[in-house]
């Protein structure tokens, strides 16, 4: 099948990203082998055009996703992605994830929502200056206790007491534990994902680069632009007159 102008373009980009190189053949799970186009000095090389094949049929899931007003999350627990997908999601007043996963964040949500609430009390006590009958000493407790629940959970400030409706992950086989707790809610799983992980287990998988920062980001950009587009249209409608009778 021949690539048509919009999708070689697309395909030259991922290219310039460095998003064709895989792993090496070693390290390859079965599952990856039909997306590979060769390997080259012992490691993979990703087929592009099915990447860009794929990455269309992840765009449009998130597109729809975004146009029903469902909740899309980012992870990215690798040092490259946490820049990118932190940005990122907060520009989208999406949820996120960066560093370590903390184990139940799907599963056991009703112990994770107490902590992001007592995040968000303290945040606005803070603001409010209903801080101020507290001693000095104590005040410095709560800056403390603030500053360790931000660094957990201010991620998942934007769930507003909702599971999120898809995960956005970046490599997949990094975040197991996530992976398994979105299969286990029944959370679709969309994810950048390298010649080394488990294909089987993502219903929108994207094989391509997940490690490298460039390629990482070209991913992320292209994700949060599609369920971008979907939260406008949603947007749109819902400003929209209804015709008159």
């Amino acid at each position: 099948m021949t690539a048509t102008a919009t999708e070689k373009k697309k395909i030259d980009g991922m290219f310039d990203a460095g998003a064709h190189y895989g792993l090496p053949k070693a390290r390859r799970h079965p599952s990856t082998q039909k997306h590979i186009f060769g390997t080259k000095h012992k490691n993979d090389i990703i087929d592009l055009e099915q990447t860009e094949q794929l990455l269309e049929r992840a765009k449009q899931y998130v597109r729809d996703l975004g146009r029903e007003r469902k909740v899309l999350m980012f992870v990215g627990g690798k040092p490259e992605s946490h820049r990118i997908i932190e940005t990122t999601a907060t520009n989208l007043e999406a949820p996120y994830c960066v560093g370590r996963w903390i184990g139940g964040t799907v599963t056991n949500f009703d112990e994770i929502k107490k902590r992001v609430a007592r995040l968000q009390k303290l945040m606005s006590d803070k603001e409010s200056g209903a801080l101020s009958k507290y001693t000095k000493f104590e005040r410095l407790q709560i800056d403390r206790e603030i500053e360790k629940l931000h660094g957990m959970y201010a991620g998942l400030l934007p769930l507003q007491e909702k599971l999120p409706h898809a995960l956005f992950v970046i490599d997949p086989r990094h975040e197991a534990i996530a992976v398994e707790e979105a299969r286990t809610k029944n959370i679709p799983v969309v994810a950048l994902a390298s010649t080394d992980c488990d294909l089987t287990k993502i219903q929108y998988a994207i094989p391509a680069n997940d490690a490298a920062a460039k390629s990482i980001a070209f991913f992320v950009e292209e994700i949060a632009a599609a369920y971008e587009e979907g939260l406008a249209e949603a947007k749109s409608q819902k400003t929209e007159t209804p015709p008159r009778t």
